[in-house]
């Protein structure tokens, strides 16, 4: 059974077991001692050396388990329930695995974007070696594509269920239980055709959390404004306001580090949170008025 971390991985362990990843251990990745880039450097020179020390192999595997977890969390699947995530994260450590044994200096590229092929590939190969429907449905399956393909050439467009159950010869909710009986596996890296030239699917995915142009431009203007109103308030109050939303303390926290009160500190606060409203203010207004003129 392929080696993977235990679910009692500490801070910089070396060990692996034999046990299933689960989503506990993919949890636990931040608990990692990462290795400098010296480091990690000299552990590879040293794996090089001696391709045959597994506990250097397991050192490289737990340096980068993290590709796994970013692999799997982009790797779009349609599974039944007996599919588990544990499997999933399985197979993308098989294919680290298999990615740092057979990295070589001479393959031009980092590791990183070699064990990213690697890993995607093993997971989405061993999904699609596993067939969990009987032949019966999956000879419907390609009865009804095989409709869809030669409707769509005849037609010049995409044919509807009711078309595709006339041209069957059964009835339009047959049709629709086929379809959805199609368990189908899919990446998001995968290509939309066949050709080099062709691009991922996930470059056709709309980002729903990009901001459009103009609003990328006004976020700029708004930070700007508010970094230049932040350096118009007293030392003291600029402080505090770095110190609670940017290095996040508690006004607690913020008032042992200069000696004040947290009572002081709450008013400083306030105070500075009105100055900021009223350069704000101060500011849109002589843009408005620049803009009129």
């Amino acid at each position: 059974m392929i080696e993977i971390f235990q679910k009692n991985v500490k801070m910089g362990c070396t060990c692996f077991g034999t046990e299933e990843m689960g989503q506990e251990d993919i949890s636990s990745y931040s608990k990692i001692k990462r290795l400098s880039n010296e480091e990690l450097a000299e552990l590879w020179a040293r794996y090089f050396d001696d391709h045959e020390n597994k506990e250097l192999r397991d050192q490289l595997i737990i340096q980068y388990i993290y590709l796994t977890k970013y692999v799997v969390g982009r790797v779009k699947v349609a599974l039944p329930p007996t599919f588990s995530y544990e499997d999933i994260s399985s197979y993308g450590v098989e294919g680290l695995i298999d990615a740092v044994e057979k990295f070589s200096q001479k393959m031009g590229a980092r590791f990183e974007t070699y064990a990213l092929v690697r890993i995607r590939g093993n997971i989405i190969d061993k999904i699609r070696s596993q067939d969990f429907l009987p032949r019966s449905v999956r000879r419907k399956i390609k009865d009804v594509k095989e409709a869809q393909e030669e409707l769509k050439l005849k037609f010049g467009r995409t044919a509807t269920n009711t078309e595709i159950a006339d041209y069957l010869g059964i009835e339009r909710e047959k049709v629709e239980q086929i379809l959805s009986d199609d368990t189908t596996v899919t990446s998001i890296y995968d290509k939309k055709g066949s050709s080099d030239g062709d691009i991922e699917i996930i470059d056709t995915i709309q980002d729903t959390h990009a901001l459009a142009p103009h609003e990328e431009m006004e976020e700029k203007d708004v930070k700007k404004e508010l970094e230049d109103a932040l350096k118009r308030l007293p030392e003291r109050e600029r402080t505090i306001m770095v110190l609670y939303y940017h290095e996040n303390m508690t006004l607690k926290e913020i008032g042992e580090a200069i000696n004040v009160s947290e009572s002081r500190i709450s008013q400083l606060h306030a105070q500075a949170i009105m100055k900021l409203k009223n350069l704000l203010s101060e500011n849109r207004s002589e843009r408005l008025k620049r803009s009129i003129i």
